[in-house]
């Protein structure tokens, strides 16, 4: 295997303006929306010469559809998670479950409801 497994992710929406202000208010970063053939993908910032995916919001009502109980969980790497948690409820998400230790050697995850209704996961060593 030349690369990690992973090397895309979609993030379904159903409003790219307030999924976009939701996820550039808890990860501080601008997010680029594009209209692909009625299809809109709001990409994520990414750097080919960094380790992880690249991914985007999505926004195509007949191929993808928000759920907080179905689907693939999606783990976001942050330095210390609680800092990315402690913007989502301002930012209009909800956790869903606060930072919490998987072990001394995996660190911490946390989960929450993004502004769209998604379950999404951070995960830290710290």
């Amino acid at each position: 295997m030349e690369r990690n497994m992973v090397g895309w992710f979609e993030i379904p929406v159903t409003d790219m303006d307030r999924a976009k202000n939701f996820y550039e208010a808890v990860f501080g970063v601008a997010i680029q929306v594009h209209d692909l053939g009625g299809t809109k993908m709001g990409w994520f910032p990414w750097d080919e010469t960094k380790t992880g995916a690249a991914g985007c919001l999505i926004l195509n009502t007949d191929w993808y559809t928000p759920s907080n109980t179905e689907g693939v969980l999606i783990y976001f790497a942050c330095t210390d998670l609680q800092q990315e948690l402690d913007r989502v409820e301002p930012s209009g998400g909800k956790i869903l479950k606060p930072k919490t230790q998987i072990s001394p050697d995996v660190g911490y995850m946390g989960l929450f409801l993004d502004s769209e209704g998604n379950r999404i996961a951070l995960h830290s060593r710290n």
